[in-house]
């Protein structure tokens, strides 16, 4: 549908931008968690609920429009290997790691070690891949502009 993506015009986002617009993202899933709890109660139940939100959020956008909002704000896209619009699985492995602070007790303590593991591989990646875009099937997250399009996978 789209016109071809020449690898060679994607530019990888760095670290400090994709850090901003995770921050804006969860300034979204938040406010989303915290009207659910208003209206279910912030029970175990929420817990779940709100973790698969928090998924669903990352995952259905990054499938289906190429970026969350926040990628969205600041120019970023998330693109498969070889430039194509990511699949559901892609978008679901990549961001799978979402789920870990809603595991009791232990969960935030697993979450930062992901946040730290997946920091230290995009610092060290020279397309600045985490281990999440390495386990995704090598998914990427690049700089949007209005020349390239992303093809459906």
């Amino acid at each position: 549908m789209a016109a071809e993506v020449s690898m060679d015009s994607l530019v990888p986002a760095e670290l400090p931008v994709r850090i901003a617009a995770r921050a804006i993202d969860v300034a979204i899933v938040v406010a989303m968690n915290v009207g659910l709890g208003q209206l279910m109660g912030f029970g175990f139940d929420w817990l779940i609920v709100g973790s698969m939100l928090v998924l669903a959020y990352f995952a259905l956008l990054d499938a289906f429009v190429g970026a969350t909002f926040g990628k969205l704000a600041l120019g970023l896209r998330v693109i498969g290997p070889e430039g194509e619009r990511v699949t559901m699985k892609q978008a679901l492995t990549r961001e799978a790691f979402t789920v870990l602070g809603a595991i009791p007790f232990i969960g935030p303590i697993l979450a930062l070690a992901a946040w730290i593991w997946i920091v230290v591989t995009i610092r060290n990646s020279p397309l600045r891949q985490g281990r999440h875009d390495a386990l995704a099937g090598g998914t990427r997250v690049v700089r949007a502009t209005k020349t390239v399009a992303l093809r459906k996978p």
